[in-house]
């Protein structure tokens, strides 16, 4: 596992092409565009004021940059590095802005969700969809950019229109059986829509692309519900975290639940390997004594190095008492997300916030708990293989796969602390961001995943 230098970074955007071969970052008002293998700096644009937010076309041939304090959005041409392209959306303001499916026309949503504007760059037309409703997640195009649903809210209602991308032509519009949409997620193979509702009324509704209601699944009532929602890669499995702390999964078959898995606080099964992050004891010389450093080093503290140490069984969780009187309790299924090949689901319980739990979906049970000395920030999944990254906001990198985890130092001059990360397309390389500083990490290739990682009764 090798590493890169430290370069310059803001507002955590950095995001990899979709090809693979370009890696964007932004430094304030500045877009830098590197190649990906040799990290040289291919593009440098200069916008109008700090950028918030990014996103690559789905070809890779164009960057939108958003700044939603201007109301404004920049667009950058990587084939044509003297073309940009402006759109000020005025005194109606910008809180959200991203790509259709097609990379040549951006929707833009203005302040108080009055109104979503597509705007084309071929044609410069403009178009308006109306009532788009403010959600957790209110838009979502299926896989193969055909279809776009949006959530809306009219006439105290909640609605769902399913437009043509091509031509924006309305195709479907239909009711919900909602109190107040929270979010709407359409299967990889675009046949079903994910519908659900607030947190207060625990109710997932599944709607086929004309609008038919398929399915509607409750777990219980009168209490907290849905807090996450993810598909399956193969779209066979919907995988609901509630706030009871457990995660259901419906078959797309009968859209019944198959199983559910708790998240006790303690695990007693000796089937389930359980890996803790240690301090690692520095080895001593026999007969030498372990002395504190001197004055001079004591003010740098070099971080300490952790491993992975197998527990035996029961072992007991570090849980977190939420506060009662407080809005948006730390319970419940917060981050949940399957493997690429769908045989694997990584979940956080806000409850036990420092465990990653990887769950067997082949067998439906508990396979391995990760527990780290600090608070889980994020976790993804290697695009290409049934490996997983986490971070913790500190100064290391953990990855486990089914051959065993480990937990590697960041390496470079001052605290380098990894508050998020995103796999390159290929799964060779990761990129780590910090609060102002981003690398690369490259990895082993496939054929040499084995000697990489510790295997259980290695302790690594």
């Amino acid at each position: 596992m090798n590493f890169s230098e430290v370069f310059k970074l803001s507002g955590l955007l950095c995001k990899f092409s979709p090809d693979g071969k370009y890696l964007a970052s932004c430094v304030q008002y500045r877009l830098v565009v590197r190649d990906v293998h040799t990290l040289q700096i291919l593009h440098l644009y200069t916008c109008l004021d700090q950028i918030q937010h990014i996103e690559w076309s789905a070809d890779g041939l164009f960057i939108l940059c958003a700044m939603y304090k201007r109301g404004q959005v920049q667009v950058w041409s990587l084939e044509q590095p003297e073309w940009h392209c402006r759109i000020d959306e005025g005194s109606a303001g910008l809180v959200a802005s991203c790509w259709s499916p097609d990379g040549r026309h951006i929707l833009n949503t203005t302040e108080f969700h009055l109104r979503i504007t597509v705007w084309s760059l071929c044609t410069k037309s403009v178009s308006y969809i109306k009532y788009p409703k403010a959600c957790q997640q209110g838009v979502s195009f299926t896989r193969d950019g055909r279809y776009m649903a949006l959530a809306e809210r009219r006439d105290c209602q909640d609605h769902v229109s399913v437009f043509v991308c091509s031509d924006w032509q309305l195709l479907r519009h239909f009711d919900t059986e909602t109190q107040d949409l929270a979010g709407i997620e359409w299967a990889p193979n675009g046949c079903v829509l994910a519908v659900w509702d607030t947190c207060l009324e625990y109710k997932v509704l599944l709607y086929s692309l004309d609008g038919r209601l398929l399915s509607a699944y409750c777990a219980y009532e009168w209490s907290l519900g849905v807090k996450s929602v993810a598909w399956s890669p193969s779209s066979q499995f919907l995988a609901i975290g509630s706030y009871d702390g457990k995660v259901r999964i419906l078959n797309h078959v009968t859209w019944k639940m198959i199983t559910e898995f708790g998240h006790p606080a303690t695990i007693s099964n000796p089937k389930i390997v359980v890996y803790k992050e240690a301090e690692k004891t520095p080895r001593l010389a026999p007969g030498r004594l372990a002395f504190p450093p001197p004055r001079a080093a004591a003010g740098v503290a070099s971080p300490a190095e952790t491993k992975y140490e197998i527990a035996s069984v029961p072992v007991s969780l570090q849980t977190l008492k939420p506060v009662a009187d407080r809005a948006n309790p730390k319970i419940g299924i917060g981050a949940l997300a399957f493997s690429p090949d769908s045989y694997f689901l990584a979940t956080r319980s806000d409850s036990v916030p420092n465990a990653v739990w990887i769950w067997d979906i082949q067998k439906l049970r508990l396979f391995v708990v990760l527990e780290q000395l600090s608070p889980v920030r994020s976790f993804q999944w290697d695009p290409q293989q049934p490996r997983l990254a986490i971070c913790t906001g500190g100064g290391k990198v953990y990855l486990w796969s089914p051959a065993g985890c480990v937990s590697v130092q960041v390496p470079g001059e001052g605290d380098f602390q990894v508050l998020s990360l995103c796999w390159h397309l290929n799964g060779d390389s990761l990129a780590l961001l910090s609060k102002d500083h981003f690398c690369l990490c490259f990895l082993e290739t496939e054929d040499r995943v084995g000697t990489a990682f510790g295997r259980p009764g290695d302790h690594t």
